[in-house]
């Protein structure tokens, strides 16, 4: 005879599987980032390798950004566990703000590379900046999901699905979210440190 469980049961075990995923898949995402920083190490000591290569000014403004997205989102998830609404709304749509204020630094951060006359591929490329290019580009591709799930959770508050006792979808977005940021941060300080 199988296990009845009540639906108060259901709603735990069901939030606890959801973010067991989600801390399956950043798992998964910081292994392959420890991979590319990994080979990042190891071609340091190529002759190409540029040793007095500059981050641009745009990634420690999009450092910034990235951390305020954190306090926001969990702003935001403060506000929903006390049911202030329209708080947690201000807060969402801040975050979402301060993230496209991050892709956009991040885009401009590219352009002073290029400015810089540096560039991913071709003449006048070298590995180092395949290498920031590519972690940075990856990092971004990382942060569309964290966009779109935003979007889905401001949408779902906007139909009134959040209040003080449901509140696991904005807690998986401030998990994702937080993770991204810790993620951005670890690779700026990696890549600023490690040049």
């Amino acid at each position: 005879m199988g296990v009845t469980f009540t639906a108060e049961e259901q709603k735990i075990r069901s939030a606890r599987s959801s973010k067991m995923i989600l801390l399956f898949a950043m798992v998964s995402m910081f292994m392959m980032f420890a991979g590319l920083t990994s080979a990042f190490i190891v071609s340091k000591s190529r002759v190409d390798w540029l040793k007095d290569f500059q981050l641009p000014t745009a990634f420690y403004v999009s450092t910034v950004l990235i951390v305020a997205c954190s306090v926001t989102f969990h702003l935001a998830k403060k506000a929903i566990q006390k049911d202030n609404r329209s708080l947690t709304m201000m807060m969402l749509l801040a975050t979402l703000l301060l993230g496209v204020s991050f892709v956009v630094s991040q885009f401009e951060g590219f352009g002073q590379i290029i400015a810089s006359g540096y560039y991913m591929t071709g003449q006048g490329s070298s590995i180092t900046v395949t290498f920031l290019y590519i972690i940075a580009f990856m990092h971004l591709l990382h942060l569309a999901g964290g966009l779109i799930s935003l979007l889905i959770i401001i949408y779902n508050h906007f139909k009134q699905k959040y209040n003080s006792t449901q509140t696991l979808g904005i807690e998986l977005g401030a998990m994702y979210w937080h993770f991204l940021d810790l993620l951005w941060v670890l690779l700026f300080l990696f890549i600023y440190f490690f040049k």
